[in-house]
């Protein structure tokens, strides 16, 4: 290895660094250091990728894009610092327009779609025509859940602290957005007769975390026949050293359990009154007990609220949840295992055997994205790509939903191309550090640039583009 400049790769159990030696103007992201023994990844710069006309090493590309990496964090702070909470309508169109602007330079004609829910900003799409009509379709979302008030609260806010970087998006999904511009930022420079020869489909839901059904037409409506696939940028997953690409996902329903009983005064006509609160708690105990892990589905009881005032047999109680499945046959069997519970209560009025009434409502669904063939045949080209960089890659089934539930039976889909981090959701800081809100590692994005550059060349190449 002596002579030439090599990035090294070295993974703790939760992070995967990247640093930087040999190179002139090293970033302040990335500190020098000798090239020692016994460092857990080292890969070789000059490493000829004989099956690729397109990038004949990879030093050029690395070396490209640690170079992008002060423009993409400028970037990634502008976005941080727009409140985009999916019902901040103003905040999430003016998100929309600046990754239009973002993007303008690499060839990329912005269309706003207007959402079907009138309090939702518009969804973006950016459409780059290439010589071909072979497409590749990459999907990110605009909007965060921290409302403005949460974010000045608890003073949450872009604030980088060693290799993370603290604030709203900055982990979901915002850097997802930030790592689709370096892929095609490297793309671009380095593969420049492949990126001119294809069509490039990119979409940002503006209320993913809403689970806006509107945006699959959107989605699916400009997809064809030569659509190769959907990469999605949510994050990437971590076991050790191994980055893991997600690969399913899944389903999700939403549902409302409400029983009907009989009011009565509490004290003079207790006997009289059939109790709704007392019949829903016996259901929910049922709905808890749907829960089986051994088929990965799962029942969540969300909100309960029941009666009006305490001298009063309560006539009314209302529960809400939802469940989860990965595959369609688990989540067929707890919806009709939940459906069932409606009907007749075994609560009862004392006085005539009069009884609370059950209803069952399924108010939502997200349908299960289960493993598939496409999704693995889209796998290998990453798991490829970072062989040859010496990265493990490896897949992962996620319980929480992406846009590529909507997706993965229309085109083949692969989720996790965004950069690492942790905590999303969460914007709480506690003295003791057990609270920590949302971050992004900055020594991320590179080295999973780099590694979804490579794989896509891969999945073009084998689709017959070559420069």
């Amino acid at each position: 290895m002596r002579g030439f400049d090599v990035w090294e790769f070295s993974a703790g159990r939760r992070k995967l660094r990247a640093r930087r030696t040999a190179l002139p103007k090293a970033t302040e992201l990335f500190r020098r250091r000798p090239v020692t023994r016994g460092c857990a990844r080292v890969v070789d710069l000059e490493f000829q990728f004989t099956h690729l006309g397109v990038v004949q090493n990879i030093k050029p590309l690395l070396s490209f894009l640690e170079n992008q990496m002060p423009a993409a964090l400028k970037m990634l702070r502008e976005m941080v610092e727009i409140n985009s909470f999916t019902q901040n309508r103003q905040g999430v169109n003016q998100l929309g327009r600046r990754t239009a602007e973002h993007f303008a330079s690499l060839g990329f004609i912005p269309e706003f779609v207007p959402s079907t829910h009138p309090a939702y900003g518009d969804h973006l799409v950016l459409t780059r025509h290439g010589r071909s009509s072979r497409s590749i379709a990459m999907v990110s979302h605009l909007d965060t859940v921290f409302p403005p008030e949460e974010e000045a609260r608890n003073n949450f806010h872009w604030q980088p602290e060693g290799d993370r970087i603290y604030g709203p998006g900055t982990h979901d999904i915002k850097g997802g957005t930030v790592m689709m511009w370096l892929v095609l930022s490297a793309l671009q420079a380095q593969a420049q007769a492949v990126f001119e020869e294809v069509t490039w489909k990119l979409f940002w839901n503006s209320s993913e975390e809403m689970l806006s059904h509107d945006f699959r037409h959107v989605c699916r409506s400009r997809f064809d026949r030569d659509t190769l696939a959907a990469l999605v940028f949510e994050s990437e997953g971590r076991l050790g050293e191994e980055i893991l690409m997600v690969v399913a996902r899944k389903g999700r329903a939403t549902w409302r359990v409400s029983v009907a009983g009989r009011g009565a005064h509490a004290g003079a006509k207790h006997r009289h009154g059939a109790n709704a609160i007392v019949e829903l708690a016996r259901t929910i105990q049922r709905i808890a007990a749907l829960t089986d892990h051994s088929r990965d589905l799962t029942f969540n009881i969300g909100t309960v609220r029941g009666g009006t005032v305490l001298n009063r047999v309560p006539h009314e109680a209302v529960a809400e949840g939802e469940f989860r499945a990965f595959t369609p046959e688990a989540y067929a069997h707890g919806q009709k295992a939940l459906l069932a519970l409606a009907g007749p209560g075994e609560v009862r009025s004392l006085v005539d055997r009069f009884p609370c009434e059950v209803t069952v409502e399924i108010l939502g669904e997200s349908r299960p994205w289960p493993r598939n063939p496409g999704t693995d045949g889209l796998l290998q080209f990453w798991q490829e790509a970072g062989k040859e960089m010496g990265i493990a890659v490896h897949s992962e089934e996620r319980g929480g939903l992406s846009d590529g539930n909507f997706l993965w039976d229309a085109v083949p889909t692969l989720d996790g191309l965004g950069p690492w981090g942790d905590n999303d959701h969460c914007s709480e800081r506690s003295a003791d550090g057990s609270k920590l809100p949302e971050y992004v590692e900055v020594t991320s994005f590179v080295p999973k640039a780099a590694l979804n550059t490579i794989a896509i060349l891969k999945l073009l190449e084998r689709a017959g583009m070559r420069p």
